[in-house]
């Protein structure tokens, strides 16, 4: 596991608009995910408006995302989800779906999508990134999407 989290940007009084897309699947640990992400946001955008949607499952993630992204409403869209490695392929077929479906979404749309979906392999590990505060994703995702939103926003209005 990276100790090397990113660090924190500073705080932006800027009137921002945050989505959040979670899965309802294994939600112990999305939650944590989810509370670590809206703490952080609430801290570095305390004027930001900040919509969480939970979605069944990591599958369904994307085309929420989409529909979000459509709207060109929000800075940056945060998709947080956890999928757990079973005894197939399939943890590791849907993790790349996912992840090629929110970068295309992403791209074609010119909104953020942070990519938190995590394709974990054992609870342990989806406990110490989830759940614990020292390197949570949660976090992480939250600092990524004020900081990008922050660079989009200042390229734009040149």
């Amino acid at each position: 596991m990276s100790t090397l989290a990113p660090r924190r940007p500073g705080a932006t009084r800027d009137k921002r608009h945050f989505a959040i897309v979670a899965s309802l699947f294994n939600r112990l640990y999305v939650q944590g995910l989810v509370d670590h992400a809206l703490a952080e946001l609430r801290e570095l955008a305390p004027s930001a408006n900040i919509a969480v949607h939970q979605v069944p499952g990591a599958f369904e993630i994307p085309v929420v995302v989409r529909e979000i992204a459509l709207k060109k409403h929000a800075h940056a869209i945060l998709a947080l989800g956890v999928i757990l490695q079973g005894k197939t392929s399939h943890a590791q077929n849907l993790a790349r779906s996912v992840t090629d479906a929110l970068q295309q979404i992403a791209i074609e749309h010119g909104v953020p999508v942070i990519n938190a979906v995590l394709s974990l392999e054992t609870e342990e590990q989806a406990r110490e990134r989830c759940l614990e505060s020292e390197i949570n994703r949660g976090t992480e995702a939250a600092r990524a999407a004020v900081e990008v939103s922050e660079v989009l926003g200042k390229m734009r209005r040149k």
